[in-house]
């Protein structure tokens, strides 16, 4: 029994130094990595937003960058430094995620539009917009053209998934797969907490690979291949960005945030599903490399869904074509602001 006590007591101690130990980071971090944009208030919570390219506000719609479902604006840092110096181009973090505050739970389809409309609005950015939409951004891309069409000018969406894979009638191996992520998320949250999230991102920071890896294992299991893909994905953001998103995702909210989005995903998609036509508005639909026979044919649906739409295949892509290809999602972007959506002869060449 005495022993048991003590456990219990060591254990107790180890948690308590670890909230000290995050809440100390966090500080830290604040003071270190504060907000590159602006916080803007969307009606009793923040969002953070990134403006560039100001310069450009009056030569053409401006450009805005949606995030896949745990994505944020950092993600963008190259496509953005680009686009910039032809086009006004806004990134932004959807609420809880990276600088934003959380907002109203839960996220459904109308509060996360519903933020960004908001966001525009008060942020003084008006229509036009070309919506570049990665993933489930590109989801919501779609889904903010349908309802507010007159103010969308074009849409890129970078291997968006296709609404029925996400829509509630689901198959079971997916719903599975989908509430386990949302849990995995929500037990990263109160991971976090403690501070244990951090210690392990700061060892991978110092190069100490191992330690993270197999503590990702132990917290997740088959997750932990997802980590480590993530992973992947970050390395290929410029060096200077990779403390930021340590930073970051060291803070439970963004955890936190990450399940609000997955579990947001089927109500999204049937909403997305239940758009059949977009009308004229341009619509460039970039799929990663290799998709399957059912892939092309998904996706040329999307694209159907306007009268001016194309597909292309993003050859030397992976899922986040805006990191492996940055400089083929501004080419597209480009002619998607100068409205060429509808000439495939003068598109960038991404293959087929």
């Amino acid at each position: 029994m005495t022993f048991l006590i003590g456990v219990v007591l060591l254990l107790g101690a180890v948690a308590v130094l670890g909230v000290v130990y995050q809440a100390i980071g966090a500080a830290a971090d604040r003071r270190r990595f504060p907000p590159p944009g602006r916080l803007v208030d969307v009606g009793g919570h923040r969002l953070h937003i990134l403006v560039s390219g100001e310069e450009h506000a009056a030569s053409g719609p401006t450009v805005i960058l949606e995030s896949g479902v745990a994505a944020a604006s950092p993600s963008w840092r190259v496509v953005q430094a680009e686009l910039a110096k032809f086009a006004r181009v806004a990134s932004y973090d959807r609420a809880g995620l990276a600088w934003s505050d959380p907002g109203p739970r839960p996220r459904t389809p109308e509060r996360i539009l519903g933020d960004l409309r908001a966001l525009l609005e008060r942020a003084r950015i008006p229509p036009p917009y070309v919506l570049v939409g990665h993933s489930f951004g590109g989801l919501l891309a779609q889904l903010f053209a349908a309802r507010h069409a007159a103010d969308v000018a074009g849409l890129v969406l970078l291997d968006p998934p296709h609404p029925s894979e996400w829509a509630p009638t689901m198959p079971p191996e997916k719903r599975r797969m989908f509430r386990r992520g949302a849990r995995l998320a929500r037990r990263g949250a109160r991971i976090a907490r403690v501070g244990l999230t951090r210690f392990f991102l700061t060892l991978l920071g110092f190069g100490l690979a191992r330690g993270p890896r197999l503590f990702a294992r132990f917290v997740s299991g088959e997750g932990a291949g997802v980590a480590s893909r993530i992973v992947g994905e970050v390395k290929k953001l410029p060096p200077e960005i990779r403390p930021v998103l340590r930073a970051l995702w060291s803070q439970p909210r963004c955890f936190t945030a990450m399940a609000d989005h997955l579990e947001a995903l089927p109500a999204v998609s049937a909403a997305v599903s239940a758009i059949h036509s977009l009308g004229d508005i341009p619509i460039l639909v970039l799929t990663a490399s290799g998709p399957s026979p059912e892939r092309r044919r998904q996706q040329d649906q999307v694209a159907a869904l306007s009268s001016r739409g194309r597909h292309l295949v993003a050859v030397r892509s992976g899922h986040w074509i805006h990191l492996d290809q940055p400089e083929l999602v501004v080419g597209i972007t480009r002619q998607a602001l100068l409205g060429a959506a509808s000439a495939p002869d003068k598109a960038p060449q991404a293959g087929r």
